[in-house]
């Protein structure tokens, strides 16, 4: 701390020994000057500790903004390489799974088309069995009507011959019993029945015989249908199917590596003018010290409209008295 009250030139004077033979006025300029320096040296020694001050909180806070950079960049990085990671395990997941599920499709699509061809053989079985039965049952009918209209010539022959055993012992009993012209027509009349009987049975037998072919026909007509029938039920032969699609990977990911951060921008300190304070205070030491002298230089003046104030004058501006003994130095 400078006292204020101390008073550096005086004392240099003083050691000097020309204390004394200094005016007053020119003194205090002196001292006001000097103290100005010093002023102005504090000043700058104020300005230089600021400075220093200002500066090591600003490298502080660089060197904190630049540990919260490089933390913040070691983070991104460390979740960039998470987030590969993670991709490339799922890929692989999801592929593995797509890989899977394309086998098991692929044994699901087999089972089904073995298990068609299955069903359709069986179909076929089953449809060549139905066209077997229709066969046999048509044959079978067929033989039925083929034997109902044998019986039913048989049955005519043995009709028409018990016509003509009755034909004959009627005309055996008319030839012992009658005589002449009763005996001839009883032996037309007995021919002329026979006659009507046998047309009977000639209709009867053909119309039995048509009968019998409608009959035959009817039963080709009713396995047709029935084969028809069998092999519209026969199921379609199955075919192939296309092979299912091999899974495909998809496009690997692109990845950006995360911008670097900077450090936050600190606003580097205003640095104070340590010249200054020293340029300040010596421009401000030199106008006290040169009013000083103007100052000390009006008092010694004298106006010519004055006079001489003594013996000793000095022409027109003569001598002041009250310095007339007392020289600067």
């Amino acid at each position: 701390m400078i006292n204020k009250n101390y008073d550096l030139l005086g004392e240099q004077l003083a050691e000097s020994g020309l204390e004394m033979s200094i005016d007053p006025i020119i003194g205090a300029a002196l001292i006001g000057g000097a103290t100005s320096i010093i002023g102005g040296i504090f000043g700058s020694s104020q300005a230089d500790k600021q400075n220093r001050q200002a500066e090591e909180a600003y490298e502080e806070q660089m060197e904190l903004a630049q540990e919260a950079a490089d933390a913040t960049n070691e983070y991104n990085k460390r979740v960039f390489e998470v987030d590969k990671q993670n991709y490339q395990n799922n890929r692989a997941y999801e592929w593995n799974t797509a890989v899977r599920q394309w086998k098991y499709n692929t044994e699901i699509q087999d089972y089904q088309y073995l298990s068609a061809v299955k069903q359709f053989g069986k179909s076929v079985e089953n449809t060549n069995s139905r066209l077997a039965y229709n066969s046999l049952a048509a044959m079978q009918a067929y033989e039925a009507e083929q034997s109902s209209l044998n019986d039913l010539y048989t049955e005519d022959a043995f009709r028409r011959q018990g016509m003509l055993v009755d034909q004959l012992q009627s005309e055996g009993r008319v030839g012992l019993g009658q005589a002449g012209n009763s005996r001839t027509k009883a032996l037309q009349s007995s021919i002329a029945a026979l006659g009507r009987n046998a047309a009977i049975m000639d209709a009867s037998l053909s119309s039995s015989v048509e009968q019998s072919q409608r009959n035959l026909q009817q039963i080709g007509a009713q396995r047709y249908a029935a084969d028809i029938n069998a092999k519209a039920n026969l199921m379609i032969r199955p075919e192939a199917p296309p092979d299912v699609l091999k899974p495909v990977q998809t496009p690997e990911r692109i990845f950006i590596e995360p911008m670097e951060v900077l450090p936050q921008a600190i606003q580097a300190p205003i640095r104070q003018s340590t010249s200054a304070p020293l340029i300040s205070g010596l421009m401000s030491s030199a106008a006290t010290i040169a009013g000083g002298i103007a100052q000390n230089s009006m008092n010694n003046y004298q106006s010519p409209s004055i006079g001489n104030y003594g013996s000793g004058g000095f022409g027109s501006f003569g001598n002041y008295s009250g310095l007339s003994g007392n020289p600067l130095f």
